[in-house]
């Protein structure tokens, strides 16, 4: 017990310590990140992800730019039922190009979104703080054009996850899922 406590304060201290290091890419360019995107990674040390975990599947962003420099997101999920999880946020650009900031009204939570790595015909490394009540929490995503990423895309994502402080265990590589109809 005392171990696993050791090991999630060390993991949050890091995470919280590498939050105020990481950086967007450089040269971001908002409108080559339009369109679908799936979501093939997930990565965060919240309580609710490792509750969670195991039955979370792929799915798929779509992020269109606004006309004044924002980003909407929007999250779609098949569930085993055969219905649809919706979300969506209006993320407000930053001087920071690549930098993001938005409220959940779902979760209740400030977002700071940043694109950290891209490839814009390939993939997407995405770092997120989310904070709630004055606690932080690290989530990183791992988007892709396509449902399938390679294992070279996976290795870096997770490497990069674990430098954010992000437990082994709590990095996942998503399962591949049906899509949600275009509503």
């Amino acid at each position: 017990m005392r171990n696993t406590l050791l090991r999630m304060l060390a993991a949050l201290m890091c995470a919280l310590a590498t939050c105020t290091d990481v950086t967007p890419v450089q040269d971001f360019d908002l409108q080559k990140m339009a369109g679908k995107w799936y979501m093939v990674g997930f990565a965060t040390n919240a309580q609710w992800f490792a509750n969670n975990k195991a039955g979370m599947k792929m799915g798929t962003a779509t992020l269109v730019p606004t006309d004044g420099g924002d980003l909407d997101l929007s999250y779609a999920n098949l569930n085993e039922d055969g219905t649809c999880w919706r979300m969506t946020h209006l993320a407000h650009k930053t001087d920071t190009p690549g930098r993001f900031t938005f409220r959940s009204q779902v979760w209740n939570n400030d977002n700071d979104m940043r694109i950290v790595d891209v490839l814009y015909d390939d993939y997407a490394l995405v770092h997120t703080v989310k904070t709630k009540d004055g606690v932080s929490e690290a989530l990183t995503k791992l988007y892709s054009r396509a449902p399938v990423s390679s294992d070279v895309l996976q290795q870096k994502f997770t490497q990069f996850s674990l430098n954010s402080g992000i437990l082994a265990d709590n990095i996942a590589i998503l399962p591949k899922n049906a899509e949600c109809p275009e509503v």
